[in-house]
C-alpha cells in the first residue's frame, strides 16, 4: 500500500514539473526558466533549461554589444558553451576601445586584461607605437623616469633622458628650492645644474637684501663665480638701498612704524643667548624672533638644538616659526632647504634628526616631520618640546583625544622634574634648578589646559581623559610648588633676583605691536611720502599679523585715494 501511495506521489510530482517546464519552454525567457529551476533544482529538465538560459542571456548580451554585457555573462557563466564566444567579443571591444584612446595607459590595460589573447600581438606593436608617441610629447618627469627604468639599451633613452632633465628642472626652478637641491641630487651631469646654482644663489642674496643686508649681498654676489649671471642685481641693490634710505629716516613717526626700533641688535641678542641665566637665554630667543632677517635663523636654531631649558628650546622654535613666516615664501623655503641638505649628510644622531624635523614642520611638511621627530624620540627621556609640538599639532587635525595624550605625556614629564630636581637650603638652590622648575610649571600648565579642552569635546574615552587631567592637575601642584620653594630660597640669596614670572620682554614686545599700528595708522597723512614704502616694508616683513594687516589696509587705503 505505501508502495503504490509514493509511486502516486511521484508520478503527480514528475508530472507537475513537466507541466512547469512545459510552460518556461513555451514562454522561453530567462525569467521562465529560472521560475522552473527555482522550483525544480533537481529535475532531469533542469539541465536543458539552464543551457537555454545561457543561449538566452548571451543572445541578450549579443544585441547590447557592451564590454559590460560580456562581463556579466562571463562572470555569471563562465564555463558556458558561449563563454569563448563571449570572450573574443569582449576582447574584440576592449581592442577597439584602446586602439580609438591610443594611449600608452589603455595598451597596457588591454594586455593586463587579455594577456593570452588573439589580438596581443597586435596590441603589442601599437602599444609600442603609443609608447614612442608619448615620449616624444611629455612633460611629465614621472612618466619619463618609469620608461628609463625598464629602458635598458633603448636607442631612445639618451633622447628621453635630456628631456627628464630638462622637464624635472623646469619643475624645480617654478617650484623653488627644495626641488632645485633635489635636482642637483638626481641629476649629478645635468644640463642645467649650473642655472640651478644659479637660482640658489640668487634666492640667497635675495634673503640678504630682505634682511637689510645689502654690504653682504653685495659682497656675495662679487666674490662668487656666478655672480654676474644675477643680471637684475644691480637694480635690486639700488631699489633695496632706496628702500633702506627710507627706513633710516629720523623722523620720530618713521622710526615708531619699524621693528626694529623697539628690539635690541642682532648680535646682543645672540651674547644673550649664552647668558648664565636661562631666563635670559629664553627670553632672548623670544625677542630675536622679531627681527625677520636671515641672521636670526641660525641662532635660534642653534638654541633648539642645544639648550638644555625646555622654555629656552620652545621660544626658540616658536620664533623660528615667526621668522620663516614673515619672510618671503621663496627666501624662507630656500634657508630651510639649504640647512636640510647640510643636516642630511650628517644625519646620524638624534640631536640631528630633531633639527630637521623641526625644520619640515615650521615649513608645513609635517607627514615628513613626524618620521624624523620619531626618530629623535626617546621614549625614556621624552622631549617635552616635541611632546608639546604634538598636542598642538593634533589639536589643529582636531584630534582632541590624541592631544591629550601627548598632553598627558608632557605632564608626566613636569611631575617627574619637580620630583627630582634638588631645592634644599643647605645646598643653596642652583639658578639652572629653578628655570627648570620654571619649564616644569609652565609645561605642566599647558598640558592641563589641553586636557580640558579635549575634555569639551566629545571623545570615545572620556574616563581616560578625567584621569589624564587628575594626572596634570597634580603636576601643577607639586611643580608650582617646587618652584615656589626655589624662588624664596632664590631671592633669600639674592632680593633683585628675577623670578619665573618675569615678563618685560614679552610686555615689551606687546607694547610695541601696539606702538606700530598706532604709528602706521598716522604716517599716510603725516609723512605722505614715505608712507609708501614704509607700509609696504611693514605689510610685507612685520613678524605681527596685527602690524602686517594694518599696513595693508592703509595701502589698500591710498591707492584708492590715488595718492
Amino acid at each position: 500500500m505505501l508502495r503504490v501511495l509514493a509511486l502516486a506521489v511521484l508520478l503527480s510530482v514528475t508530472g507537475c514539473a513537466s507541466q512547469a517546464y512545459q510552460h518556461a519552454k513555451d514562454a522561453d525567457t530567462v525569467e521562465a526558466y529560472q521560475q522552473f529551476l527555482s522550483e525544480y533544482p533537481k529535475d532531469e529538465m533542469a539541465e536543458a533549461a539552464e543551457a537555454r538560459v545561457e543561449e538566452l542571456e548571451f543572445t541578450q548580451a549579443q544585441k547590447l554589444h557592451t564590454v559590460l554585457a560580456y562581463k556579466r555573462f562571463l562572470e555569471a557563466h563562465p564555463e558556458a558553451a558561449q563563454a569563448h564566444a563571449a570572450r573574443s567579443l569582449l576582447e574584440g571591444l576592449r581592442f577597439n576601445a584602446a586602439k580609438e584612446a591610443g594611449t600608452l595607459a589603455a595598451w597596457r590595460q588591454f594586455l593586463a586584461d587579455h594577456p593570452d589573447g588573439s589580438q596581443r600581438e597586435e596590441a603589442k606593436r601599437l602599444m609600442a607605437e603609443a609608447e614612442q608617441k608619448e615620449l616624444s610629447t611629455t612633460a611629465d618627469p614621472k612618466q619619463l623616469s618609469a620608461y628609463l627604468r625598464q629602458a635598458g639599451d633603448d636607442p631612445r633613452r639618451q633622447e628621453v633622458e635630456a628631456r627628464l632633465d630638462d622637464q624635472t628642472f623646469a619643475q624645480a626652478r617654478a617650484s623653488g628650492a627644495t626641488k632645485l637641491f633635489a635636482y642637483l641630487r638626481d641629476f649629478p651631469a645635468g644640463q642645467h645644474r649650473e642655472e640651478a646654482k644659479v637660482r640658489l644663489l640668487d634666492l640667497e642674496v635675495e634673503g640678504l637684501l630682505v634682511s637689510g643686508l645689502l654690504e653682504d649681498a653685495e659682497a656675495k654676489v662679487k666674490a662668487h663665480p656666478l655672480g654676474p649671471q644675477l643680471k637684475d642685481f644691480p637694480q635690486r641693490l639700488a631699489r633695496a638701498k632706496a628702500v633702506r634710505e627710507t627706513l633710516n629716516s629720523k623722523e620720530p613717526l618713521a622710526q615708531a612704524s619699524r621693528v626694529d626700533f623697539y628690539l635690541r641688535d642682532i648680535g646682543d641678542l645672540q651674547q644673550s643667548l649664552a647668558a648664565l641665566d636661562p631666563l635670559d637665554r629664553w627670553q632672548a630667543a623670544e625677542e630675536l624672533g622679531q627681527h625677520v632677517s636671515v641672521r636670526a635663523v641660525d641662532p635660534l636654531l642653534n638654541a633648539f638644538r642645544t639648550a638644555r631649558n625646555p622654555l629656552i628650546r620652545l621660544n626658540a622654535l616658536e620664533s623660528l616659526q615667526t621668522v620663516l613666516r614673515a619672510l618671503p615664501r621663496d627666501v624662507a623655503e630656500y634657508e630651510v632647504a639649504v640647512r636640510l641638505e647640510t643636516l642630511r649628510e650628517r644625519a646620524s644622531s638624534a640631536e640631528v634628526y630633531l633639527t630637521i624635523a623641526a625644520l619640515l614642520d615650521l615649513t608645513g611638511q609635517l607627514d615628513l616631520a613626524a618620521t624624523e621627530y620619531q626618530r629623535a624620540f626617546d621614549t625614556n627621556n621624552p622631549d617635552p618640546v616635541v611632546l608639546r609640538r604634538w598636542v598642538k599639532i593634533r589639536q589643529e587635525r582636531r584630534q582632541p583625544f590624541s592631544a591629550a595624550v601627548a598632553a598627558r605625556q608632557l605632564a608626566l614629564w613636569a611631575l617627574g622634574v619637580a620630583k627630582e630636581e634638588l631645592v634644599s637650603s643647605e645646598g643653596g638652590v642652583p639658578l639652572a634648578s629653578a628655570r627648570q622648575l620654571c619649564a616644569a610649571a609652565e609645561n605642566a600648565r599647558f598640558a592641563l589646559d589641553s586636557i580640558a579642552q579635549a575634555r569639551k569635546q566629545a571623545t570615545e574615552f572620556p574616563e581616560d581623559l578625567s584621569a589624564f587631567e587628575r594626572a596634570a592637575q597634580d603636576a601643577v601642584k607639586l611643580s608650582e610648588a617646587r618652584l615656589a620653594d626655589a624662588e624664596l630660597l632664590l631671592r633669600q640669596q639674592n632680593a633683585g633676583v628675577r623670578l619665573c614670572r618675569d615678563q618685560q620682554v614679552h610686555e615689551r614686545l606687546v607694547s610695541a605691536v601696539k606702538e606700530r599700528t598706532e604709528a602706521l595708522g598716522a604716517v599716510g597723512a603725516k609723512l605722505p611720502k614715505l608712507a609708501p614704502v614704509l607700509l609696504q616694508v611693514a605689510k610685507e616683513r612685520d613678524p605681527s599679523p596685527e602690524v602686517r594687516a594694518t599696513a595693508a589696509a592703509r595701502l589698500a587705503a591710498i591707492s584708492a585715494r590715488g595718492d
